[in-house]
């Protein structure tokens, strides 16, 4: 992708470059919850043990269910780092698509946003999101 300049100040892209950092470690310390409650609740630990079907059913339910939540907000970590990244490379705020700067309301909502909301809607349109 060719460098498009950004219509962002550098006030405004040390703000988004905050709420990525914040959003960054608010993430880290949810998935070492999650991922020591998942190793605490398998750990062979007998008092844990369930002594019905339904029980070992809810069990793997729940453990699914948690790894499940890791895996999405391992991805959301990743699209994190991939924007601190483009903040780096001078391309933040800039659709990865079209080359047209990201509109202050959309990185508002998402701060690592990658695409303008018209790419977003084509990408879920054909099933590519």
């Amino acid at each position: 992708m060719r460098k498009v300049k950004t219509d962002l100040t550098r006030k405004e892209i040390n703000h988004y470059k905050a709420l990525l950092r914040q959003k960054r470690e608010q993430l880290l310390g949810d998935v070492e919850s999650l991922g020591k409650d998942t190793r605490d609740n398998g750990s062979g630990n007998l008092s844990h043990m369930p002594l019905h079907m339904a029980d070992i059913g809810s069990d793997n339910y729940e453990q699914e269910f948690t790894f499940g939540l890791m895996e999405t907000e391992a991805k959301l970590l990743r699209e994190i780092n991939e924007a601190l990244q483009r903040i780096n490379l001078g391309i933040y705020g800039i659709c990865l698509e079209t080359g047209k700067p990201l509109s202050r309301e959309r990185l508002d909502a998402k701060p690592w946003a990658k695409y303008c909301i018209d790419v977003v809607r084509e990408l879920e349109r054909q099933g590519r999101m």
